[in-house]
């Protein structure tokens, strides 16, 4: 999952949109960071192991061409924000430029996040990268975003091709998963380690 289907399962679980966002920047152990960024830093891990190692979303990368075996867990996390954004409305009572702005205020208004989100939320906000994504275009201009801001960029060649040929199976697996790490976000949200709340 990419960054609007964490700030959308921490509002799901009603834990801070700001922490579930920075687990995406936080590095080693949860201890090390402020009390109010660990448990959305916990939830961010499970949701991230989670998918990971589920059957459908192992299977669907599978379904990638070899040549993006190391790219295919990314493209994926990318197409199901897009497969979010597109059918919003089925998942949120707000619009998705609402929630957009919700999360972005809740990002800003945030202390002593990981250094990277500092530095990255101004661009998060003005260039409105929640709802970027809605639309295919803006699926493979994001995917070429991502893969210019990596060391090696030859791995997503052919990334666009292959989400547009998969684009039936990415929509199903993501709407037989999703509802399951929605309702696993709110178990966690409950169960979360006495020491992360």
């Amino acid at each position: 999952m990419n960054f609007l289907a964490h700030l959308h399962l921490a509002d799901n679980s009603k834990t801070s949109l700001a922490a579930n966002l920075a687990g995406d920047f936080a590095k080693g152990n949860i201890d090390n960071y402020p009390k109010h960024l660990q448990q959305g830093i916990w939830i961010h891990r499970q949701i991230d192991q989670l998918t990971d190692s589920h059957e459908l979303t192992k299977d669907l990368v599978a379904q990638f061409p070899k040549s993006l075996t190391r790219a295919a867990p990314i493209i994926v996390d990318l197409a199901f924000d897009h497969m979010l954004a597109k059918y919003w409305d089925e998942y949120h009572h707000l619009t998705l430029q609402q929630f957009a702005e919700n999360a972005y205020d809740a990002i800003d208004a945030c202390e002593r996040l990981p250094e990277k989100l500092q530095l990255l939320a101004p661009k998060i906000r003005s260039e409105n990268w929640l709802t970027a994504y809605r639309s295919k275009k803006g699926l493979h201009r994001t995917i070429n975003s991502v893969a210019q801001r990596i060391s090696k960029p030859e791995i997503f060649q052919g990334a666009t091709q292959a989400v547009d040929k998969l684009d039936i199976e990415i929509e199903i697996a993501f709407r037989t998963f999703y509802p399951q790490l929605m309702a696993y976000s709110r178990i966690w949200a409950r169960k979360t380690p006495t020491e992360y709340l």
